[in-house]
């Protein structure tokens, strides 16, 4: 099979799985007029990704991606509160846009080739990447890392990154994020590698732990937008916030707020 039977052939597959699943949600997506008219936002959001998306103690969703949210509903719609954030599982963050249930998504969301066939992507808001957490306290930078056991999920694409950049480290596969940081508890590994987004969140809960200053990938994060030439209207004006939130500043700002690298 040659390659553009294998990209039609993954393409058609991404397709029908994006058709059934993300059914959690009424259809609600419309283009840039019918936004207006209706007078607010449908948006995808996480809810538990610390410190991008989560639920403060009352409740209530902060993060980086959410006021990202509020700043295009009030750009685009001339209030903050204009949006109603929907939160969905990891597995429903295209669908959702795909089936036309929501707006747009903002929901660490990587821009990548593959997707990018179903659905369109913003301009980058955050270079998300991999990155390795210890709270050893002789690993402070790469090189100290040499023959150090590293713990990282099953089928990751840090592994590759790992293996690039930590040639001499071990690396020991894991389930979950609960299960690497169990193995650092109980002295089994000297570090977890995974993304730096994720891991900023891990610091903020348990402060003895260090993200080691340096990314060993740089991944774009989007909001995901609808294709169609329907939709022009509201990709452009997305596009626009982003870029000048970039430009001026604004971006970096809360990004630092958060305490993302």
């Amino acid at each position: 099979m040659n390659k553009l039977h294998l990209v039609l052939s993954a393409t058609l597959t991404l397709i029908f799985w994006l058709s059934i699943l993300g059914t959690n949600l009424a259809a609600s997506a419309g283009t840039m007029a019918e936004i207006q008219q209706r007078g607010y936002l449908n948006m995808a959001v996480k809810d538990n990704l610390r410190p991008l998306a989560f639920r403060d103690a009352q409740g209530n969703l902060q993060g980086l991606e959410i006021d990202l949210a509020k700043q295009l509903a009030n750009d685009l719609l001339g209030k903050a509160e204009a949006v109603k954030l929907q939160p969905v599982a990891n597995s429903d963050r295209l669908p959702v846009v795909y089936n036309q249930q929501v707006d747009l998504a903002i929901a660490r969301v990587t821009a990548t080739e593959s997707r990018s066939r179903i659905v369109s992507f913003s301009v980058p808001y955050y270079y998300d990447g991999a990155a390795i957490i210890t709270k050893n306290s002789s690993l402070r930078e790469l090189k100290d890392i040499g023959k150090s056991k590293i713990a990282v999920l099953n089928n990751s694409s840090t592994i590759s990154y790992l293996k690039y950049f930590t040639p001499s480290a071990e690396l020991v596969s894991v389930n979950s994020y609960a299960q690497g940081r169990e193995k650092i508890e109980n002295n089994q590994v000297d570090a977890f590698a995974a993304d730096v987004s994720v891991l900023t969140g891990w610091v903020q809960a348990y402060p003895q732990y260090r993200i080691l200053p340096i990314k060993l990938s740089a991944a774009p994060l989007s909001v995901v937008m609808p294709k169609g030439l329907q939709y022009d209207e509201l990709r452009r004006k997305v596009n626009e916030a982003i870029a000048r939130y970039t430009v001026t500043g604004w971006l970096r700002q809360r990004i630092e707020y958060w305490g993302l690298q």
